[in-house]
C-alpha cells in the first residue's frame, strides 16, 4: 500500500527509531495509549505488546481496513480501539481518555504538528506524557537547541518538559521525506503552571512580546501597556532592559 502525501504519510521503517520511541514512552502494563496515524501498524504492534490498551486514530479508509485485519484479535478483545476519524475532530473523552490518564505516542503527520500540539499538550484533555516523531527543526525549536526562545518553545514548556531523545534520518522512512526527524519527549504534562493566573493572559503577554522579534522586548510591551508598569515588571523579574523575547 503506497503512502498518500495528502495525508502526510511517511511510513517509519527503522527498528532502531521504533525502539527509541517505545523506550521514551516508559510503558507499563497498566498504561492506556493514544496513537495518532498508526499507518501500517508497526508502532501499534509494539505498543500493544507493552500497554494495557491502545486507542489508534486513523483517517485513511484503506489503512483502516488493513489495520482491522492485522489487529483483529486485539480489536475483538478490546485491547485495541480503532477509530476512523481526523485526529483534529477526535474527542478523547468519548473513548475514555481523560487528562493525565493516558500517554500519547505517535509518528504524527508533520503538516498538522502545530494543531496536534495545541490540541493535546495545551488542551483540557492532555496526556501525562507524549513521545512524538516530528521534524528535527520543530524538535530543535521546542527544546531551544539554538538557545533562542520562540512562541512554540514557550507554549510547550509551560505545560511540560520537552527533550529531544534522538535524531531519525530521512532515509528511515518510506517514502523518504525532504527533512530529518527527531523523537521528541514531552514529560510531566499538566496545567499546574497556571494555578495563580490565566492561560489567556499569559499567552497574550507572550504573543505581544514576540510580535516583533528584532525589537527589544520592553519596546514591544510599551506599545500595549503603561510604560511605568512595564519598567517595574522588568525590574522585579531582573530582566535586562535591552533583552529581546528570544532571550
Amino acid at each position: 500500500m503506497k503512502a498518500k502525501k495528502y495525508f502526510g504519510q511517511y511510513f517509519l521503517n527503522s527498528s532502531k527509531a521504533l525502539e527509541e520511541i517505545i523506550s521514551g514512552a516508559r510503558l507499563e502494563s497498566s498504561d492506556v495509549v493514544l496513537e495518532i496515524g498508526p499507518g501500517r501498524g508497526v508502532l501499534t504492534l509494539k505498543l500493544l505488546s507493552q500497554a494495557k490498551k491502545v486507542v489508534a486514530v486513523e483517517k485513511d479508509r484503506e489503512l483502516i481496513e488493513l489495520l482491522k485485519v492485522t489487529f483483529s484479535k486485539d480489536i475483538e478483545s478490546g485491547k485495541m480501539i480503532l477509530v476512523e476519524e481526523d485526529i483534529l475532530d477526535f474527542v478523547p473523552e468519548n473513548f475514555g481518555l481523560h487528562a493525565g490518564k493516558y500517554k500519547l505516542v505517535a509518528n504524527i503527520p508533520y503538516y498538522i504538528t502545530g494543531e496536534i500540539l495545541r490540541k493535546f499538550i495545551g488542551g483540557k484533555t492532555s496526556p501525562s506524557l507524549a513521545v512524538l516523531l516530528v521534524q528535527k527543526e520543530v524538535a530543535d525549536r521546542i527544546t531551544e537547541k539554538d538557545l533562542k526562545g520562540s512562541i512554540l518553545s514557550v507554549s510547550i514548556k509551560v505545560y511540560g518538559t520537552p527533550e529531544r531523545l534522538s535524531l531519525v534520518k530521512k532515509g528511515s522512512f518510506s517514502p523518504q521525506p525532504n527533512v530529518d526527524s527527531a523523537v521528541l519527549l514531552i514529560d510531566n504534562i499538566s496545567k499546574s503552571f497556571f494555578n495563580t493566573f490565566s492561560e489567556e493572559d499569559f499567552f497574550l503577554i507572550v504573543k505581544r512580546g514576540f510580535s516583533q522579534k528584532r525589537k527589544q522586548l520592553k519596546n514591544n510591551f510599551d506599545e500595549h501597556f503603561e510604560e511605568n508598569l512595564v519598567s517595574k515588571a522588568f525590574s522585579t523579574c531582573a530582566i535586562p532592559v535591552k533583552a529581546r523575547a528570544e532571550e
